[in-house]
């Protein structure tokens, strides 16, 4: 526990009277001095006594941290040699991969940025992304090139697969890129802490996508944090990897912020309990982060599992993506009671990084979100009033620290809307702090749906649900579901005279979205309910659609 130096912070909650602020009560994270470091160079010069790096669940196929610095040199000559330089915007179209990494902490060493795309999502919403962001390069494999048809970047390709005279924009491979060898005076653009590392995109407090601008001091900041929560004993620890790394958690915890304590990972491409299973066994995993439909699941299913599979290696399972109850907790510990169950609390605006439960005594404080994460500072605001409020007092959490990021890319209004002038980030999230400091979330400001852990924005399907000819209005809302945790219904408003169909509906939607957002039930009604500005009142909505339950 951090000591409190300052008399009227209370050292129970971690709350200042005299500033409304509630301070962290885990040992602050110490970041570099030096403000001439990227992130690539600060988890490389990590001294460890790990020996392999990643394992391809499939093919077994393994790089050891030599092979990997090496890949990672190499890679980044290559792309020096091929015009790329600091402030470059390079992007990530793959699923999980041994090779996810490199490309992404020799993109960072360089000073350049990298951006990551879901591979389930459609060509129209990469297409977005990629006139958004204006990368000069992708990386992705051959099955994928398609979904980049809509685009002119120059492609090189992930796989081994070869090259035909039709795929002119496929410029080489990553094999040949590794093949390279790494030039120590490569042209380097002087990386400052506070320069843009990556350009993750999140639908953020408001809804429509955008681009997360987060600083090599935000990862060095996440890595530290990590660290210092696992208290990993150097080389002996085996992560299994079934979170996309495209997104924040991924990429936070396996593409880069575990590679500093030596542990190895796992890397699963997609996610499957088959495989996920097999590979505890098989290479005597000790953790697991996951999400918590897929724990459920584990739970659900713990008989089967237990007589097929060996998981008795397993040490920790992390979850994220919303607080567990009561019921899974203790369905957890009863089902395996060796295994300890800690939680994680964290947006991409904050690199993940937010607050956690360390140990399954805090996991116990039922439904909470975690006490702060080191050096993380905590506001629970009125939204109505703006006013700081105190213990156990429910409003807005905002957060601050170290992670937090700069801002959203060329988008100065959400930036000023999201982040105010002293550096704190509106989380969008209704909690509560407690006598003791732990975070309880109650309800969410922003509007998103957590479709098994996915952020789905519902202004961006009213969007297009909207272009339907045959739909005057409608409004998206969560619905809640015992294995997603909630998915998309949509409420529809039909023109005059048509007998549009529910399916019809579900189809438009699925065939121009990623899988995860598609509508999955429908309710025509004759109106939306909106209040007198015109914004659509969810909340009535929702009431409506759980009624029946």
């Amino acid at each position: 526990m951090a000591e409190f130096s300052n008399p009227s912070i209370d050292r129970r909650s971690g709350f200042c009277k005299s500033k409304s602020i509630f301070y962290s009560k885990r040992k602050p994270v110490q970041l570099p001095p030096n403000e001439s470091l990227d992130v690539t160079t600060f988890i490389s010069s990590r001294a460890h006594h790990g020996k392999i790096a990643f394992i391809d669940a499939t093919t077994g196929r393994h790089i050891t941290f030599a092979e990997l610095w090496r890949a990672v040199d190499s890679v980044a000559t290559s792309l020096t040699d091929m015009g790329i330089r600091k402030g470059h915007v390079i992007l990530l179209l793959s699923p999980n991969s041994i090779f996810f990494p490199v490309v992404c902490l020799a993109v960072m060493s360089l000073g350049a940025i990298i951006t990551t795309t879901n591979p389930l999502n459609t060509p129209r919403e990469i297409g977005k992304q990629i006139a958004d962001s204006k990368p000069v390069l992708a990386f992705t494999i051959k099955e994928l090139v398609p979904k980049l048809a809509g685009s002119t970047v120059p492609i090189v390709l992930l796989d081994d697969s070869k090259t035909t005279s039709s795929e002119a924009r496929i410029v080489t491979t990553l094999q040949d890129m590794m093949k390279k060898e790494p030039n120590g005076t490569r042209v380097r653009g002087r990386v400052n802490q506070d320069d843009t590392a990556t350009l993750l995109y999140s639908s953020g407090t408001t809804g429509a996508s955008k681009g997360v601008v987060s600083s090599h001091r935000n990862l060095i900041a996440m890595v530290q944090t990590i660290m210092g929560r696992f208290k990993l004993e150097e080389g002996l620890q085996t992560f299994i990897c079934t979170v996309p790394m495209f997104h924040i958690y991924g990429l936070a915890a396996f593409a880069t912020g575990l590679l500093s304590s030596g542990a190895t990972i796992v890397v699963l491409s997609k996610f499957d309990m088959h495989e996920m299973l097999s590979a505890i066994s098989k290479y005597q995993a000790s953790y697991l982060p996951l999400v918590p439909p897929i724990l459920v699941a584990m739970i659900n299913n713990a008989d089967q599992i237990k007589s097929k599979y060996d998981v008795s290696s397993l040490q920790t399972v992390l979850s994220g993506g919303a607080p567990l109850s009561k019921e899974v907790i203790e369905g957890f510990v009863q089902r395996y009671p060796t295994v300890t169950i800690l939680q994680g609390y964290g947006l991409t605006e904050s690199t993940s990084i937010g607050a956690s439960t360390d140990s399954l005594e805090e996991s116990r404080k039922y439904g909470t979100a975690g006490l702060l994460s080191p050096s993380m500072e905590a506001k629970i605001v009125d939204p109505d009033s703006g006013k700081a409020l105190s213990v156990n007092q429910t409003g807005e959490l905002w957060l601050k620290g170290p992670s937090i990021m700069k801002g959203y890319f060329s988008n100065p209004e959400a930036t000023t809307s999201t982040l105010d002038s002293e550096g704190w980030l509106r989380t969008g999230d209704l909690c509560y702090i407690d006598d003791d400091g732990y975070i309880f979330v109650v309800d969410r400001l922003k509007e998103l749906i957590k479709y098994k852990g996915y952020q789905v924005p519902p202004a961006e399907l009213e969007a297009l649900l909207l272009t339907h000819p045959e739909i005057s209005d409608t409004a998206v809302i969560p619905f809640p579901d015992k294995e997603a945790g909630q998915y998309p219904m949509a409420y529809v408003v039909r023109e005059a005279g048509s007998r549009l169909s529910e399916s019809a509906v579900m189809d438009f939607v699925a065939k121009q979205v990623a899988p995860y957002k598609r509508i999955r039930r429908v309710a025509f009604v004759a109106s939306i309910p909106k209040n007198a500005s015109g914004k659509i009142l969810r909340k009535d909505l929702i009431k409506l659609a759980t009624s029946k339950l």
